[in-house]
C-alpha cells in the first residue's frame, strides 16, 4: 500500500511540474517558472522518499531528501521574493 502512495506522490508532483511549465510556456509569467522548478525538485524528492522507504530501507537517504526539499523551497522561495510581476 505505501508503494501505491508514495508512487502516486512522485506522480501529482511530476504532472505539476508539468502543468506550471506548460502554462510558463504560453505566459512567460516568471513565478510559474519557479513554482515549476520547485514541484520538479519535489518529484525528486519524492523519488528519494520512494528510495529510502521501499526500494533500498538499509540504505540512508535522509541527507538526500533533506537537501532536495530545501532546494525545492528556496527556489520557490526565490521567484515569490525577487520575481516582479
Amino acid at each position: 500500500m505505501a508503494e501505491t502512495i508514495y508512487t502516486l506522490c512522485i506522480l501529482t508532483s511530476l504532472a505539476c511540474a508539468w502543468l506550471l511549465f506548460a502554462s510558463y510556456r504560453r505566459t512567460r509569467y516568471r513565478l510559474l517558472f519557479w513554482s515549476g522548478a520547485c514541484f520538479a525538485v519535489m518529484t525528486v524528492n519524492n523519488l528519494f522518499l520512494l528510495l529510502d522507504k521501499i526500494v533500498f530501507p538499509t540504505v540512508d537517504f535522509l541527507p538526500a531528501r533533506l537537501v532536495s526539499a530545501l532546494v525545492a523551497i528556496s527556489m520557490l522561495l526565490y521567484g515569490l521574493i525577487y520575481e516582479k510581476e
